[in-house]
């Protein structure tokens, strides 16, 4: 498939040119989207990671507001008319109708007066005789005369020795919680508590008692509301998400509103391990995404520091993460979509516009292919006046030019041809008349080597016939003389002589023979008739010798 469509895009301009304008719109756009997306997330995560940090400001500043507004309380309790006169009387009952009044009115969990050892004073039987929690804030009132509040953790022993019903209400029964580091607790019997300690003095300035009052925190539901109230407006989250605050004693919630189920507070639930190891083991401030009992928070979390200056536990704000991320997404697929019409108007434009450019040149292409077919088709008026309609109109004119060169050239090639059938006829008999000139020369050559050997040959056969003709005269001379010296005797030998005779006969015939044929102008003679028989017993003597060599017969019957 990439093969085909590198190949389309190699071998048409169409494609080409969408390639160009559309690959870096895409480019720029994937681009964009990737910065929004990453821009936009990050933002919004800092954003969020900012505003529950501004959050976890506030709840703190609204717990240490709390805290004053205790001490308030009871300073202006300690310095009030009614306390200071009763005080002074020392009227049991109507202080301890007071310090009950405060524990209604104010939320303080107990209140007692105790001397400067904290052995509590002005009793009664509903309210017994006891002895406050000795620590850093009872020696600092003491010592330097100033009220003080501060966080102390009271045990279920030290919650007992204030009232006896607060560490049964303190109780705190442990849930297993996910992502929670392990451990074997089931109960938190332990409890976080406001203690103020402040000083009471008599008519001339001095500290003569103590006012110890402190409010436990465990299960202080109001609390946690009135911070998360403050903190989380109405409509000032996102759809569907909601504002919890928790304090937390060690890493087990004792007051929050975080919901482990619809109407159900997450009490006893414990944070999870990361969360514990940062924050209460290294003493930092978490601002993060958190796993908050069941699900995703964007959550803040700041260390609590006791009076001696340890961390107990830590204070909590955060809201549910998946509306924000739901939303998210939802804006960013609706810019995504925006993004993605404009980019398909932008494209449809593109193509369009791209349209004008590329069907001129396909029209002109079109008109390439048809002339190389040997066609005569023409672009035509394109109606545009840019530069391709300009083209165009060059591109006619120069094969309009291009055809009269070509019809020019293909009458001057008729003319050429013509010519040169013309002359290849005329080189054609002239090449034919000359080889008949030359055959001719060729002959009168031969006849001349023919004229020059027959010469040759009849000055030798002369010479021969010549010097055969001397013997011969020499042996008739002697037949003649040995005819006459036999005389009668010569019957014996006639046969041989008369052979002799006969065959000298025939030499001198053949002699003149070849000098007729050597020199038939000097030896020519007319022809006359032979007798085939005679003539071939002739031949035969003359060949008898050979004949006899190589075992021939002739028959002449």
């Amino acid at each position: 498939m990439w093969a085909s469509v590198k190949l389309k895009i190699a071998t048409s301009l169409r494609y080409k040119l969408l390639v160009l304008v559309l690959f870096p719109m895409i480019m720029v756009a994937f681009l964009t989207v990737g910065f929004v997306v990453y821009w936009s997330q990050d933002f919004s995560q800092n954003q969020l990671l900012r505003r529950v940090h501004t959050d976890l400001n506030v709840a703190h500043a609204s717990f240490v507001r709390l805290q004053n507004d205790y001490l308030n309380q009871l300073e202006r309790l300690a310095v009030s008319h009614a306390f200071y006169t009763a005080f002074a009387n020392r009227d049991v009952n109507r202080i301890q109708d007071q310090l009950l009044v405060m524990r209604k009115t104010t939320g303080f969990d107990f209140v007692n007066v105790t001397d400067l050892h904290g052995r509590w004073i002005l009793t009664n039987q509903a309210a017994p005789a006891g002895v406050s929690k000795l620590g850093p804030l009872h020696r600092q009132v003491v010592t330097w005369g100033k009220s003080g509040v501060d966080i102390e953790v009271y045990s279920a022993m030290d919650l007992r020795e204030e009232a006896p019903d607060l560490a049964e209400a303190a109780r705190i029964p442990l849930i297993e919680t996910p992502r929670a580091a392990p451990s074997d607790r089931t109960l938190e019997d332990r409890a976080m508590v406001i203690r103020v300690v402040v000083p009471v003095r008599d008519p001339k300035g001095m500290m003569v008692a103590l006012l110890d009052g402190g409010v436990v925190l465990n299960k202080s539901f109001g609390l946690v509301d009135d911070i998360r109230n403050l903190v989380y407006g109405p409509d000032s989250l996102a759809e569907g998400s909601f504002g919890t605050v928790a304090l937390i004693l060690g890493d087990v919630r004792i007051s929050t509103n975080v919901p482990v189920s619809p109407g159900e507070r997450a009490l006893g639930t414990r944070v999870s391990a990361v969360v514990r190891a940062s924050v209460l083991e290294q003493g930092n401030t978490w601002v993060d995404y958190a796993f908050v009992v069941n699900d995703w928070y964007i959550s803040a979390y700041e260390p609590i520091v006791d009076v001696y200056g340890k961390r107990i536990g830590m204070l909590y704000t955060g809201f549910l993460e998946a509306p924000f991320r739901h939303a998210y997404y939802r804006t960013l697929g609706a810019a995504l979509l925006l993004l993605l019409l404009g980019m398909l108007v932008a494209s449809l434009v593109v193509v369009r516009g791209a349209t004008g450019i590329f069907k001129p040149i396909e029209s002109i292409a079109a008109v390439v292919r048809d002339i190389r077919k040997g066609g005569n088709k023409r672009v035509g008026n394109l109606a545009k006046d840019d530069e391709i309609g300009e083209l165009a109109e060059q591109f006619d004119a120069t094969l309009n030019l291009l055809t009269l060169r070509n019809e020019q050239i293909r009458q001057a090639a008729e003319r050429l041809e013509s010519k040169v059938d013309e002359r290849t006829r005329e080189l054609k008999e002239k090449n034919q008349r000359l080889e008949d000139t030359i055959a001719q020369l060729e002959a009168a050559r031969q006849q001349l080597v023919s004229a020059e050997k027959l010469a040759a040959l009849g000055e030798l056969t002369a010479g021969v016939a010549h010097e055969i003709n001397n013997p011969i005269a020499v042996i008739q001379g002697n037949m003649d003389v040995l005819r006459q010296e036999l005389g009668s005797d010569i019957d014996r030998v006639q046969v041989e002589v008369d052979l002799i005779l006969e065959q000298v006969a025939r030499i001198h015939a053949i002699v003149d023979k070849l000098l007729r044929y050597s020199r038939p102008s000097e030896y020519g003679a007319k022809l006359k008739e032979v007798e085939p028989n005679r003539l071939v017993d002739e031949t035969l003597v003359l060949v008898e010798h050979e004949m006899a060599a190589k075992t021939l017969h002739v028959d002449t019957e």
